[in-house]
């Protein structure tokens, strides 16, 4: 474990390789899953606000289902999250003509309808994080799923890409571009010893 502030870091974070291949997984994290995507407090206004911007990317069914259950729900094991169709896809999720499940609200994004890309917790997938019981601690986890995520470990070996540099962008969106350039630090001392 690495520690940065409050933060305990998994190794697996600088020891693994990884890198998405949506060609291979079909963004099958946008559709298998326990629930929806986990949001933090402060994102449920973001849900509403891009609400109208990124309605017309979903599907009928998709809009059906906000209607239905709402823009977020509350689950009790996950807390709050974005609704599911059936248990399955996300609603916000959206499939291109290749098969892909994308994300409707990021769709938005890069076309500039909105400034908030997606959920975090999707943002830092495969890496997850969770609170302390006394929630003082982060625990930064890497954790990808066996079977849906195998071709992305094979990709990220391949490619030689460690999962923080992946995930470069999301962990400085989450925690700052000072604890990254700790955690890159780390990666170098521990890559790196010196003698």
């Amino acid at each position: 474990m690495i520690a940065i502030d409050n933060k305990l870091v998994s190794d697996e974070l600088i020891d693994e390789q990884f890198v998405c291949d949506l060609s291979k997984c079909k963004g099958g994290c946008c559709v298998d899953g326990d629930a929806g995507a986990p949001l933090n407090i402060d994102e449920l206004d973001h849900i509403i606000e891009v609400q109208e911007a990124v309605l017309p990317y979903l599907t009928d069914e998709s809009r059906a289902e906000i209607e239905r259950q709402g823009k977020y729900v509350y689950d009790q094991e996950f807390g709050w999250v974005t609704p599911t169709i059936g248990g399955n896809i996300c609603v916000y999720g959206i499939t291109d003509n290749n098969g892909v499940v994308k994300c409707g609200i990021e769709q938005a994004y890069n076309d500039g309808k909105v400034t908030w890309k997606k959920p975090l917790s999707c943002h830092l997938y495969p890496v997850r994080i969770k609170l302390s019981k006394n929630k003082q601690t982060e625990y930064v986890n890497y954790e990808p799923r066996q079977d849906l995520c195998k071709a992305g470990c094979s990709l990220g070996k391949k490619l030689k890409v460690p999962v923080y540099v992946f995930l470069k962008e999301s962990l400085i969106r989450k925690y700052g571009t000072e604890f990254y350039e700790a955690l890159e630090a780390a990666a170098k001392y521990k890559n790196n010893p010196k003698p």
